[in-house]
């Protein structure tokens, strides 16, 4: 997403950033541009420092507040480099300053190094589809399971229903890329009713504990499947 009111500095920026694989989102409207933070999810943010009703730092602080894109990248578009209004927007949560005028080399040179992050809040927020039994137990209940998806924090599983809201879980499940089963401590974090055809009821694990190797499996699965 790139906000800023000059509407041809955005559309610049986004023929810049086009011929690099990236679908930009123009917003000259800070306050539409805060509301979408609340519902959309964005693989980075540009703001422009100066801006009627939210400015770029107000808008950052949101952009770091909010609950879908907390952790993107946020670039500042300034014509200011000097020190003072660096450190304001490292306050806010800038990651990255982009001076005016800008080149398509510069925004070549900052899209590498926005890359990183990128990827890595890519893999973090991925629900990707993934079917494998998943042997559970918790206390002395214990039982089988079908995994629907697979996030680097938990999985989204159908099963009976056996387990509560909050209920600690013991997970073993394999993975494509993995020889070994993966052992996980997890906590049920949402249910929703049993379906009707019989196949049980879906219900949300978050991650609690697991072996290094473990997470580590699970990071290499979901960036093996995430599109370059």
């Amino acid at each position: 997403m790139v906000v800023d009111d000059e509407p041809e500095v955005a559309r610049a920026i986004k023929a810049m950033m086009e011929p690099l694989g990236c679908e930009v989102v123009i917003l000259t409207d800070s306050r539409e541009a805060a509301k979408s933070l609340a519902s959309e999810k964005f693989d980075g943010v540009f703001v422009d420092g100066r801006m009627p009703n939210i400015d770029g730092f107000e808008l950052t602080e949101r952009v770091r507040a909010s609950a879908l894109n907390a952790r993107v990248p946020v670039v500042m578009l300034t014509g200011y480099d000097d020190v003072q209004t660096m450190r304001k927007g490292f306050r806010a949560g800038i990651n990255f300053f982009l001076g005016k005028p800008f080149t398509s080399d510069r925004i070549l040179r900052l899209f590498r190094a926005m890359q990183g992050s990128i990827l890595r809040e890519k893999r973090r927020y991925a629900r990707l589809p993934f079917r494998a039994t998943v042997a559970w137990r918790s206390g002395p209940r214990s039982g089988k399971a079908v995994t629907v998806n697979i996030s680097e924090g938990g999985l989204l599983m159908e099963m009976p229903a056996a387990l509560g809201l909050g209920d600690s879980v013991e997970l073993e499940f394999g993975l494509p890329s993995t020889p070994q089963k993966l052992k996980v401590d997890a906590i049920v974090v949402h249910t929703e009713p049993e379906a009707a055809d019989g196949r049980g009821r879906r219900l949300a694990v978050k991650f609690a504990r697991a072996d290094a190797l473990d997470i580590e499996a699970i990071q290499r699965y979901i960036l093996g499947a995430l599109p370059t």
